[in-house]
């Protein structure tokens, strides 16, 4: 257990540097500095009082990425009680399984996912809140805690009667083995995981944020990642809020050309990104100037070839603002012929790995130190690696965590928890790697059957084929990915197509009818692209388990 306490690193946090702005909105321009901020979480608290909330309750949020979404999920943490993040992509069928299961008091929420919402189903729920501006959008029995919202800033100068002071910024003490987040990596009923993070587990991850000055007092940097997503709130949120960050928020998924404009604009100091992000920009931007056949036989030349990588890496650095160290890079595998080509022209960036059930890092290296196709060191004194191979550095096994930053377990599921994490304390990561004599971690595969999308989303195949399963004339189905697709291979049910006189031939059509049911039934990453018949069952285990690795080629 650490010694440091991430509420209290709060604490000290919105003091120290409450003249400096912490929060703003990019397309609405809203700002808050720090004190700002802690005064807002001061009216949260004291709505959170109102509502009979208790320490160790939970109050789930959704919504795109804005300065209400921050101050409700710190406002939440510093009060006690647990904060439940929901990604912005699960369907209003997930969303209320999340809020049920995870026994969400109350729901903070984006106007445009209020809509999705059926408050007769979330019946735990006592009042809902706008991330607009907080108002209250829903109450389950009377008008008293809309009454006592809208008059907020009467309640909230009652209590501060003097002005809310220094020493108004003030959180109880909440144990590092207490529940802080409950993550859901997925959110299809039957199938929902729910990450139980601790202070402890916070509190690791941003002390080594911390530790590596990933940001500093008036640095700052641009949140384009979902906040919901453990990899963006770790490092585009609860590392920054420690320093005295000003954290640029951009509500909306950016286009390549507005992500430019803000980063133009913005010029982080810190950029946290998926591969998909540099993938896309070599392809459209780097590729073709490779091809330009001056500077193709430019790149023969001694000396004339460096010229061309220094102008190429240029032009990435301003694309990117300029004034960033480095790019971090993690969420999902990155494609090797683009990590070829950067390091080629000393672009700095690194590649870190993580997981939501470590909250999220386990390894990290700064890029001057950064290994080609590693993903960086396993974190010295918080965490530690083990390979499951009798030759960890040249013949990959699973890899084998522990230390700080492993979870709880996960929630009201005593089973799945069981099966990753050992008694001895070990979690089963579900990769596959090595690992170098001096700590450095090397991905080689997947283990597990999860799919990371292309933006670094948990896919789980079997969730999707639970839905297919269920659709007209599918007696069983596998989804794989082929070439950066996800592609739906079914077996169909003869018997019944026969019963209701349709003929094989139709079979394609019926299938094509499934695609699109089923594409409105998953999240917009799961989405499939295309289905394709399979004449005879899958081959199966003695279980009678589908032997997957046979088809996942």
């Amino acid at each position: 257990m650490l010694q440091e306490n991430v509420i209290k690193i709060y604490e000290n946090s919105f003091r120290e540097n409450r003249e400096l702005p912490a929060l703003t909105d990019y397309f609405k321009k809203e700002t808050f500095s720090y004190y700002e901020m802690a005064k807002e979480i001061a009216k949260l608290h004291l709505l959170f009082a109102e509502c009979r909330i208790k320490k160790g309750d939970r109050i789930a949020l959704i919504g795109r990425n804005n300065p209400r979404w921050v101050i409700s999920y710190i406002a939440t943490i510093t009060y006690g009680a647990v904060i439940v993040p929901i990604l912005q992509d699960f369907n209003g069928n997930d969303v209320h399984h999340i809020i049920n299961h995870s026994g969400s008091q109350l729901l903070f929420v984006g106007d445009v996912y209020w809509d999705m919402i059926e408050t007769d189903q979330i019946e735990e729920v006592k009042a809902v809140f706008s991330l607009t501006d907080f108002h209250c959008l829903f109450e389950r029995r009377g008008q008293t805690i809309t009454r006592f919202q809208s008059n907020i800033v009467k309640h909230y100068r009652k209590r501060y009667r003097n002005g809310f002071r220094l020493e108004d910024i003030s959180y109880p003490d909440i144990p590092n083995d207490k529940l802080c987040v409950l993550n859901y990596t997925s959110g299809t009923t039957g199938f929902s995981k729910g990450v139980m993070l601790t202070v402890n587990n916070i509190t690791g991850n941003v002390v080594f944020g911390i530790s590596q000055k990933l940001h500093f007092r008036r640095s700052r940097t641009l949140s384009f990642l979902p906040l919901a997503h453990a990899y963006g709130c770790a490092f585009d949120l609860l590392v920054p809020l420690a320093q005295g960050t000003h954290i640029t928020l951009l509500g909306k998924i950016p286009s390549p050309k507005i992500l430019v404009e803000a980063m133009s604009e913005v010029k982080p100091h810190l950029i946290c990104c998926v591969p998909l992000i540099l993938e896309k920009i070599y392809k459209k931007q780097i590729v073709p100037i490779l091809g330009n056949g001056i500077l193709k036989m430019a790149l023969k030349i001694p000396l004339l070839d460096q010229k061309v990588y220094n102008r190429i890496r240029k032009k990435l650095m301003d694309a990117f603002g300029g004034e960033f160290e480095q790019i971090i890079v993690g969420g999902a595998p990155f494609n090797h012929e683009v990590e070829e080509f950067l390091l080629r022209i000393r672009f700095p960036f690194t590649v870190g790995y993580g997981m939501t059930e470590c909250g999220p890092l386990i390894s990290y290296t700064h890029w001057t130190e950064y290994k080609p196709t590693s993903c960086g060191k396993v974190l010295p004194e918080l965490m530690e690696a083990r390979i499951e191979s009798e030759d960890p550095q040249h013949i990959p096994g699973e890899i084998l965590v522990r230390g700080e930053h492993v979870m709880a377990g996960y929630y009201k599921n005593e089973k799945a928890t069981s099966e990753v994490i050992e008694p001895d304390g070990w979690m089963r990561t579900g990769d596959v790697g090595t690992l170098d004599e001096d700590n450095t971690l090397y991905i080689r595969g997947r283990n597990k059957t999860m799919i990371l999308g292309p933006s670094g989303q948990n896919i789980y195949p079997e969730e999707i084929e639970a839905k297919l399963n269920n659709l007209y004339c599918v007696m069983e189905s596998l989804v794989v990915e082929r070439e950066g697709r996800l592609v739906a291979l079914v077996c169909p049910d003869y018997e019944q197509a026969d019963a209701d006189g349709i003929s094989h031939s139709k079979l394609p059509e019926v299938m094509d009818e499934n695609l699109k049911t089923l594409n409105t039934l998953v999240a917009p990453y799961e989405r499939i692209a295309s289905i394709v018949l399979y004449p005879n069952e899958f081959e199966k285990t003695p279980k009678r388990s589908i032997k997957r690795y046979l088809y996942n080629v």
